[in-house]
C-alpha cells in the first residue's frame, strides 16, 4: 500500500500557514508500513481539489486529505468529494452529540451551520473529533477507484492528529501488509558533501530495501537509515547492519542514532555522572542556556547561564582582563579562555562553555569575519586541576543561523569533554 497527502487551503500556497500536518501523516504512516508517494497542497478551488483527487486515487491505495472540513464558505472538500464519487450525505447522530455538547460548554446555541458539520459522506466510516467539531472520513471509493480508500480529515493540527493516532493508524494498520523502520544517524562537526564522501562505500553495499536520506539543517546534517519489507525481524536486521556500518565509518562524528537533539544528550550524560554545567556568552546571546534549559530535568545539572555581550560585563561578570580584550580582541580564543574560566570559578560547575563571535550582518573585518566564533570548554576534574580549550570556527549564514550554528558548536565542546575527560 502506498499513500498520497494532500493539504487543502490557499493560506498554505500563499505561505501565511506551515504545512506541518503533512509531515505528521507521513511519519504516522510510516510506522505501520505506508510510504507516502506524493505530498501535494492544493487550493480551495473546487475544479483543483477534483482533479487532485482523481489523479491521485488513480494511483494511490491511499490517499488522506487534511482542510476544507469546516463550516466556512471556504470549506468545499466535503462536497466536492460528494460529487466525485456521486453520494449523499448522511446525519451522524454521536457527532452531532459531541457537537452539541461543546457549544453547552461554550454557552452557544448550536447553529444550523453546526448540525451541518455533522452531515458526513454515505459510505463513510466516521472519524470522531476528539478535539473539534467536525468529524473525519474514511472512505472506500468503490469501482471507480478500484476501491482506494479516502481519508478526510480537519486541517487544524490538534484534531488531524488525535484522528490519526486513535481511528485512522489502527483502521490501516492491519491492512499495510509491510514494516518499515527508520533510524536516524544524528551527526555533529561535519559537512553534506565530506559526510557522504566517508560513507560512499557504505552506501554502494545498501541492500535494495534500504535507503538513505541526506537531511541537511541550519547546525549541519543528519542522515535517515530506511528499511522496509514483509517480516519484522528482517528488516530490523538489516537496518541495523547499515546503521552499523555507518557509525563505525563516521567515529565521532555520530552523536546519537535515535531522534534526540544534542542537548538532550549533554544533559543526559551531566546528570548521569553527576556534572553540574555553567554557561557564558556573549554572540549566542542566551541560546546555549536556552537549549540546555529546554531539555526536562536539566535543573538537576544546570547552575547559571550568564550573557556578558560587552567588553564590560566581560570583565566585571567574569572577571577577563581588559588587557586581553585588548590586545587579543573581544573575539578570540584568549578571551574565550578567560570567559569560560571566570564562569567556572564563579559558579561553582564542573564543568563551563563560553562563546564570543561575530554574528553579522556587520562587525566583521579581514582577519576576523562574520561568522567567526571561539568557542572555549572549561573544567576541574576530580582531583580539582582546572583545564580549558579553546577552538575557533567559521560559520556562513545570515545573524539566526550563526547563532544557532554557535550554539551547535557549544554544545558540541561540551560533549567532546564530557567524553574525554568524564568517562
Amino acid at each position: 500500500m502506498k499513500a498520497d497527502i494532500i493539504s487543502i487551503g490557499d493560506e498554505l500556497l500563499k505561505g501565511h500557514r506551515i504545512n506541518t500536518n503533512a509531515s505528521f501523516i507521513a511519519i504516522e504512516l510510516g510506522r505501520i508500513g505506508i510510504p507516502v508517494s506524493r505530498i501535494i497542497t492544493c487550493s480551495d478551488d473546487p475544479k483543483a481539489i477534483t482533479d487532485t483527487l482523481t489523479a491521485s486515487l488513480g494511483e494511490a491505495e491511499l490517499v488522506l486529505v487534511t482542510g476544507g472540513l469546516g463550516p466556512t464558505r471556504d470549506d468545499r472538500t466535503r462536497t466536492v468529494v460528494q460529487e466525485l464519487l456521486g453520494r449523499g450525505l448522511v446525519f451522524e447522530h454521536e457527532s452531532f452529540e459531541r457537537i452539541t455538547e461543546i457549544f453547552r460548554r461554550r454557552g452557544r446555541d448550536v447553529t444550523e451551520s453546526m448540525r451541518d458539520q455533522a452531515m458526513v459522506i454515505e459510505g463513510s466510516v466516521t472519524v470522531p473529533n476528539t478535539k473539534g467539531t467536525a468529524p473525519g472520513m474514511i472512505i472506500d471509493c468503490g469501482d471507480r477507484f478500484h476501491n482506494h480508500h479516502l481519508v478526510l480529515m480537519p486541517g487544524v493540527p490538534s484534531e488531524m492528529e488525535a484522528m490519526m493516532k486513535l481511528t485512522v493508524i489502527p483502521f490501516f494498520a492491519p491492512r499495510s501488509g509491510a514494516f518499515i523502520l527508520h533510524t536516524p544517524i544524528m551527526t555533529i562537526g561535519i559537512g553534506e558533501s565530506q559526510l557522504a564522501g566517508m560513507i560512499v562505500n557504505v552506501e554502494d553495499g545498501m541492500p535494495a530495501r534500504t535507503t538513505l536520506s541526506y537531511l541537511p539543517h541550519a547546525a549541519g546534517v543528519s542522515l535517515m537509515v530506511s528499511t522496509s519489507g514483509g517480516s519484522r525481524q528482517e528488516v530490523e536486521a538489516e537496518n541495523r547492519g547499515v546503521v552499523e556500518a555507518i557509525v563505525t565509518t563516521v567515529g565521532s562524528f555520530v552523536y546519537a542514532t535515535s531522534e534526540v537533539t544534542l542537548e538532550e544528550v549533554v544533559v543526559r550524560i551531566l546528570l548521569e555522572k553527576g556534572l553540574k554545567v555553567a554557561v557564558a556568552e556573549s554572540c549566542t546571546g542566551g541560546l546555549v542556556s536556552s537549549r540546555l534549559t529546554d531539555v526536562p530535568g536539566s535543573s538537576g545539572c544546570f547552575l547559571s547561564g550568564m550573557v556578558t555581550y560587552s567588553n564590560e560585563a566581560k570583565e566585571e561578570l567574569l572577571g577577563v582582563d581588559a588587557e586581553t580584550i585588548q590586545q587579543q580582541g573581544a573575539v578570540s580564543e584568549a578571551v574565550a579562555e578567560e570567559m569560560a574560566c571566570g564562569c567556572l570559578l564563579k559558579s561553582g560547575a564542573d564543568i563551563s562553555v563560553a562563546t564570543t563571535g561575530i554574528a553579522g550582518p556587520g562587525g566583521g573585518t579581514s582577519e576576523k569575519p562574520v561568522g567567526m566564533v571561539c568557542v572555549a570548554v572549561a573544567s576541574r576534574s576530580r582531583a580539582g586541576a582546572l583545564q580549558v580549550e579553546a577552538s575557533t570556527f567559521s560559520m556562513h549564514g545570515d545573524r539566526h543561523t550563526n547563532k544557532v550554528r554557535f550554539s551547535e558548536a557549544a554544545l558540541s565542546g561540551l560533549l567532546d569533554r564530557l567524553r574525554s575527560v568524564f568517562s
